[in-house]
Parts: structure tokens; sequence; C-alpha cells
């Protein structure tokens, strides 16, 4: 128990130094249907002990060939009722087919002027593809969900995956990484990045 308060003390202290060195940023927010409707009060959305707003939200809409997140519909209405920018991602499963994915996710996600471009979560090694084959998948899946809407998805992922699997091959599209370790930044400078997800523990008020 004790190690535990102690973990939750350094992640607080490391939460609110990344927000006093980026009081210049916008903040936002991702949700599925891990987060309770109940919970989440729109018209107050804030962090930082209550101090910054957040003005973006970016919602699961689907999963692999077939899944869809349950809650996406509702929160997505709540969201522009709420005038918070709106995002939605496809959590890519990487042995299934990317056609399939990407229809998956142009049949649940209609996207509007303001909204986000489609973002595409790619987090998991393929069991049964060689990484080169993940690659051409993931590709197409790009190539559809783009044509579809005139605007480069944003690549989702964690900072080693994109370093061991996806550098040198999605350098034009807008990158969002997760990165939840002691760091200024969420990638050397050499890595160019967009957006970064410094946390899964903040509290959102």
């Amino acid at each position: 128990t004790h190690k535990k308060l102690h973990n939750t003390e350094r992640e607080t202290r490391r939460i609110n130094r990344i927000l006093g060195e980026n009081t210049d940023k916008t903040f936002g927010i991702d949700i599925s249907h891990y987060q309770r409707k109940e919970d989440i009060k729109w018209d107050s959305l804030s962090i930082g002990n209550r101090t910054i707003p957040i003005e973006f939200v970016v919602l699961r809409a689907t999963m692999g060939n077939r899944s869809a997140d349950r809650n996406f519909d509702e929160f997505w209405t709540l969201a522009k009722k709420h005038n918070l920018i709106r995002g939605a991602y496809h959590f890519y499963r990487a042995d299934e087919d990317p056609v399939v994915q990407a229809n998956n996710f142009l049949e649940n996600v209609k996207l509007e002027e303001g909204d986000l471009p489609p973002i595409l979560d790619i987090e998991k090694i393929p069991k049964r593809k060689s990484n080169e084959k993940l690659i051409e998948d993931l590709k197409t899946w790009c190539q559809i969900v783009e044509k579809t809407y005139g605007a480069k998805p944003i690549i989702y992922t964690y900072y080693h995956y994109y370093k061991d699997f996806l550098k040198g091959e999605f350098d034009d599209y807008p990158l969002w990484l997760a990165n939840y370790n002691d760091v200024p930044a969420p990638a050397p400078e050499e890595i160019e990045w967009n957006f970064w997800q410094f946390t899964e523990n903040g509290i959102v008020y």
C-alpha cells in the first residue's frame, strides 16, 4: 500500500510538471465505454485542479473487422453538443483484414467540418502475419480512409512501437505518441510528433 501511494504521488508530480511546462498547449482526453456514461459531466470537463479546460475529446469508435464501441454514437453527439473538438479512432487488430476494418470505421464514423482527422490506433504485433505484411495492411487502411475523408489519418501508437515498426513508413502522417515515462517529450527530437498522450492515470474533473 505504501509503495502504491508513493507511485501515485510520483505520477501526480510528473503530470503537474508536464502541465506546467505546456501551458501554451491544448489539452484533451480519450474516452471509450470503459468510462461510465453517468460519470461524465460534459459541460465542465477540466484538469490541473480545474484550472485547464478540456478542449478536445477522442472517442473509440471501432475495433477490428466488426466491433464498435457501444457508447460511441451517444458520446459523439454529446461531445458536439458541448462544443468539444471531436476525434474518432479505430483500434486496429493486427491479424484481421485491413479493408474490412477500414469499412467498419467508415460505416460507424461520420466526420464533420471541425472534427479531427480520422485516427488509427495500432499497438499490437500480429501473431499470424509478418511485420512487412502489417505495414502493407496499415497503409491499405490509411489509403481507404484518406480517400473517403480527404485527410491523412493520425497514427496513434507507443513510442517504442513507432520506433521499432513504423518509423520511415508513415513519416508524412500526423503522429500521436503515448509515452507515460518521466520524459520532457514523448520522443527524441528527430521524430516529429503532433499529440502526446502523457498519462493513463490523470484526474479529470
